[in-house]
């Protein structure tokens, strides 16, 4: 089983699950990736929500199969003419060829396009697994959780870590406008994946920030959690 990903700047990721490839938030206009997004050709889509910063390329993949709410699959169906989707909600998973895509609570806004005319519907993050979540542990199942724009929130420790388990974990960091490097080390000490990886950070003034500080509020939480800084479109492999 391979289970690798790739971090294209902001909060957009390729996730491939042995022959299954997934991205995630698609916008490539970020100083962190020099990948042209017509480089990529993934059979999925994942949205995690409706801003602009992670909507704005989803134009650029009208082959793809989406995932989103029903309210952006919507929207996309409107505006991009994209008509091949899955709408889905909080608490579900669908299975997406060899992988299983969870969504999951978030706390953010969600106006369309950072609009405030339509809403999104509610914000989200997924958890990508290569085998169906059960209330059984399973040592044999890899999973990722990208978070998402959220701020800190208590299902992160009750729902996610204990039935969902997350071998690794991107979340935002970048503060202002999502949680910053201490809430954010936070949610690691709480979900305790393998791995954490910080994301939305750097890509604008307000939410430039000095990575060394979220490894700092890491450690000082006690986590085990490694923590890896990842250089944008650079990869790296949970399993193989």
């Amino acid at each position: 089983m391979t289970f690798e990903l790739a971090w294209h700047g902001h909060s957009t990721w390729a996730v491939t699950v042995d022959d299954t490839e997934l991205l995630i938030d698609p916008f490539f206009d970020n100083p962190k990736t020099d990948t042209d997004p017509e480089e990529l050709d993934p059979d999925h889509v994942l949205i995690t929500h409706g801003h602009a910063d992670h909507i704005g390329d989803a134009d650029r993949f009208g082959g793809s199969h989406f995932v989103s709410t029903p309210e952006i699959t919507g929207y996309l169906a409107d505006n991009y003419g994209i008509e091949d989707s899955t709408g889905m909600n909080l608490g579900g998973t669908v299975e997406l060829g060899d992988a299983f895509v969870t969504m999951v609570r978030a706390d953010h806004t969600n106006g369309l396009d950072t609009g405030y005319g339509a809403s999104g519907g509610m914000p989200a993050g997924f958890v990508i697994s290569d085998k169906k979540p059960t209330q059984e542990a399973d040592a044999d199942s890899t999973a990722f959780y990208h978070a998402g724009d959220t701020s800190l929130h208590s299902e992160m420790k009750d729902v996610i870590a204990p039935f969902l388990e997350p071998d690794a974990a991107a979340v935002p960091a970048g503060d202002h406008f999502t949680m910053g490097p201490a809430q954010a080390a936070i949610a690691v000490d709480w979900i305790n994946p393998d791995v954490a990886f910080p994301m939305h950070y750097d890509t604008f003034p307000p939410i430039e920030i000095d990575t060394d500080e979220f490894v700092r509020e890491v450690k000082a939480t006690g986590s085990d959690t490694e923590v890896v800084v990842l250089g944008g479109d650079e990869r790296y492999t949970l399993a193989e």
